[in-house]
């Protein structure tokens, strides 16, 4: 009996065997399934590590913060506008990141005024300064079209109490290094030409090297707008020198009309080597009360009777407008304008002269001197010259 339950006991090899395998193949897909898993959640894990790390390297920028500058909010703006011009200023790397950041770090009252930020700053001490009260003395200061570098100094002395126009200029003149403009060559002696002519609101306690970054920022902007950093290919001139034409766009043309026919007369000349003779780069640093015919004979570098080429620098901020036409001269006369029935078929037709047509500042324009003598005679006869 004994025995006949210790067989019936032993179970057959061959009903245990499916069993063990089906066992086993559980647990290899067990196995596999936690891998998958594990593999899931460490992929996971180092996006997310990636994404902090990058995300962290935006909120603190590696390297030091740069030298401090105003960063003005206007009534206009909201925190996307604040942020795309922080980002674009150089202030903060990344618009998108201090979007977040100001958001986990519970919003921000976008508060009008003047705020001392540095760029590449922790976006914390940014937050932290745009969370505080701005500077509250500040007034609107105009700078017109044409305006040279004395005379923007001297309207920041009128218009802001206490600035110093004599300190502008010094700092406009000496270590121009940390302005470090696309547009300004080494050597360069002074900002001048590079200060966009605009209306800036100028905190009270403003300094010179503050008004001049932002006014040499935003021609570098413009300048960016209007296509001027390719004007090496399109016109064989470098930026600065086609600042400097649009400088003596500026003080001489009255009308819109006028302003890319003068370019025109002016790329000309230059194309044939003859002297520009603009009147404007005369009275550049002279005395503006000294006789013309006596400009005519000083010694300069700026005087284009005696010296063919352009200028040194600039004579003055060109606007928007003379920038554009340094940028876009006017063709040349058709052959079958009148201005060319003098010249003869087998030479070209060029502006190359021009001189006051009537009291609105409007110019007349010609293809020979002959030409230019007779419009000269009219100018006068008119009481214009």
């Amino acid at each position: 009996m004994t025995d006949t339950l210790e067989r019936d006991a032993i179970e057959d090899p061959y009903e245990v065997l499916p069993r063990i395998v089906v066992r086993r193949r559980i647990a290899g897909r067990a196995k596999k399934c936690f891998l998958a898993l594990l593999a899931v959640v460490m992929f996971v894990v180092c996006v997310y590590a990636i994404r902090e790390w990058r995300y962290l390297e935006r909120v603190n920028p590696a390297g030091d913060p740069l030298a401090a500058q105003l960063f003005e909010v206007t009534d206009t703006d909201d925190l996307r506008s604040v942020s795309e011009r922080l980002a674009g200023l150089g202030f903060v790397v990344d618009a998108s990141t201090f979007r977040t950041y100001v958001a986990n770090e519970g919003g921000l009252d976008v508060v009008r005024g003047f705020y001392t930020l540095k760029p590449r700053d922790h976006m914390g001490n940014i937050l932290r300064v745009l969370r505080t009260p701005p500077n509250q003395t500040f007034m609107k200061v105009t700078f017109p079209e044409g305006f040279t570098l004395a005379q923007i100094a001297d309207r920041l002395a009128t218009g802001v109490p206490g600035f110093d126009a004599a300190a502008l200029i010094a700092r406009a003149t000496t270590d121009l290094d940390p302005f470090e403009s696309e547009y300004l060559p080494s050597g360069s002696p002074s900002l001048e030409g590079l200060l966009f002519p605009d209306t800036y609101s100028v905190a009270g306690d403003v300094k010179p090297v503050q008004i001049l970054q932002r006014m040499v920022r935003l021609m570098e902007r413009v300048g960016r707008q209007e296509g001027l950093d390719d004007s090496s290919a399109s016109l064989g001139y470098t930026p600065y020198q086609v600042l400097t034409i649009a400088s003596m766009i500026e003080r001489e043309a009255r009308t819109a009309a006028d302003r890319p026919k003068i370019a025109r007369v002016i790329y000309n000349r230059l194309a044939l080597g003859m002297p520009l003779e603009i009147d404007a780069t005369l009275y550049y640093g002279q005395d503006p009360t000294i006789d013309f015919s006596a400009l005519k004979t000083i010694d300069s570098p700026y005087n284009t009777y005696l010296y063919t080429g352009l200028p040194p620098t600039p004579i003055a901020n060109p606007g928007r407008a003379s920038i554009r036409a340094a940028l876009a001269p006017s063709p040349n006369p058709s052959t079958n304008n009148e201005v060319c029935a003098e010249i003869p078929a087998d030479s070209p037709c060029l502006w190359l002269y021009y001189v006051l047509a009537d009291e609105d500042g409007s110019h007349v324009f010609a293809a020979t001197f002959d030409q230019h003598q007779r419009n000269v005679e009219a100018a006068r006869a008119a009481g214009l010259l």
